[in-house]
């Protein structure tokens, strides 16, 4: 079975799908594995690590994806500007894709993949459970997000980090107040901590208490006999009485702190709108607020995703793309567990499809000329699509 790495043509997208590393480790499986020239050179991995690795590099896109019969990708498919023609297109009718798809985000790119009869798998969509640990692409990037969401804090901060004792003086720890306590949080914490920082954090989730002393946080939230979060271990959507509660306390802790950093999704996906314009304005003046869900649309009002913007003598970032910052480790990382679920279902030499699979079957976006994903027919059907 022919397995393609074409380059990353998404704007800023400086990671590879697979690494020298898994490559080696999917070839001596019996994979034949062709990558674009070029395609990890923003990562550091050279066409001839590749080769070293017993990849093809090949420099015709168009007649790498006309032949892969599985084609593994960091970003969703997009019109590729050095063809002319949407990435979709270029591949085989019948072939398997998989990617990062969000696909209630890209509604677009799912129909273009279900008219293409392309079997697609979000790897954003893999389920949490044990069998699946492996392959948790969102786990991996959110790790690498909320560890750069907290250094760009400290270089935008007109204070230091950590306590320090001078012949001038002493200068007190910064503190920092984190919203949701997901992989990105309890990093962000972490890494906060070890800067000298003092530390509390948030999340609507109860159960995350012992995770976040656990990382050298103090947890403050609100209390609730609410079910916080859904099958697959995200919050959800809570009361009105909640979210009123909660917004006093994010508020409070947010005139109190000197750096924000939120992380907040529902579902993995949706940002919602936790910080208002008026919290901002209670901020100090040199405060910053980082927002780690500007992708999702971002959890501050004032956030523009993308761009660092001052409102009120408030910095607020809202980076996109983070682990591409750190494309080395961030490539490393997600081809270990696109590896992981190609390996999973490798037999023969070939990747066996088995819709019935659980991983499989919560994964898969489009099968058979189908959107075959529950929330993604809903996207396309409120998008009129």
């Amino acid at each position: 079975m022919r397995i393609a790495v074409p380059k990353e043509i998404v704007a800023g997208e400086r990671r590879v799908a697979l690494v020298p590393e898994t490559c080696k480790k999917l070839i001596k499986g019996g994979a034949e594995i062709t990558v674009e020239a070029g395609a990890g050179q923003a990562a550091y991995f050279a066409d001839e690590d590749f080769r070293t690795a017993g990849a093809t590099v090949v420099a015709d896109v168009t007649a790498l994806l006309a032949e892969a019969d599985l084609v593994l990708k960091v970003q969703p498919p997009v019109a590729n500007p050095s063809t002319g023609r949407h990435a979709v297109d270029l591949l085989k009718s019948g072939s398997i894709l998989l990617t990062t798809l969000y696909p209630t985000r890209n509604v677009d790119a799912v129909r273009r993949l279900a008219s293409r009869n392309i079997t697609a798998f979000a790897a954003d969509c893999f389920p949490r459970s044990t069998r699946a640990q492996s392959m948790d692409v969102l786990s991996s990037m959110a790790n690498i997000g909320g560890y750069k969401g907290v250094i760009i804090a400290a270089d935008e901060l007109a204070k230091y980090f950590p306590m320090f004792m001078t012949a001038a003086g002493t200068v007190f720890a910064a503190k920092v107040f984190v919203i949701g306590a997901g992989v990105a949080g309890l990093q962000a914490i972490a890494t906060a901590k070890r800067l000298g920082a003092t530390v509390e954090a948030t999340d609507t989730r109860p159960v995350v208490k012992e995770q976040v002393e656990s990382v050298g946080g103090k947890f403050v939230g609100v209390q609730t006999g609410e079910a916080a979060q859904d099958e697959r271990g995200y919050a959800k959507e809570l009361s009105k009485d909640f979210y009123e509660k909660q917004a006093a306390l994010i508020a409070d802790r947010c005139a109190a702190n000197d750096v924000v950093i939120t992380t907040a999704l529902i579902g993995g996906v949706k940002a919602p709108k936790l910080i208002t314009e008026e919290m901002v304005k209670r901020m100090r003046p040199g405060s910053v607020l980082v927002d780690l869900a500007a992708e999702g649309g971002g959890n501050c009002t004032l956030s523009e995703p993308g761009r660092t913007v001052e409102k009120y003598g408030v910095k607020i970032c809202a980076p996109l793309n983070l682990p591409s910052e750190m494309p080395l480790h961030a490539s490393t990382l997600y081809s270990r567990n696109l590896a992981a679920f190609v390996s999973a279902f490798w037999k023969d030499k070939a990747f066996v499809l088995d819709l019935n699979d659980d991983i499989q079957k919560a994964s898969v976006i489009t099968h058979g000329g189908q959107v075959v994903h529950e929330p993604t027919k809903a996207a396309l059907q409120q998008a009129g699509a």
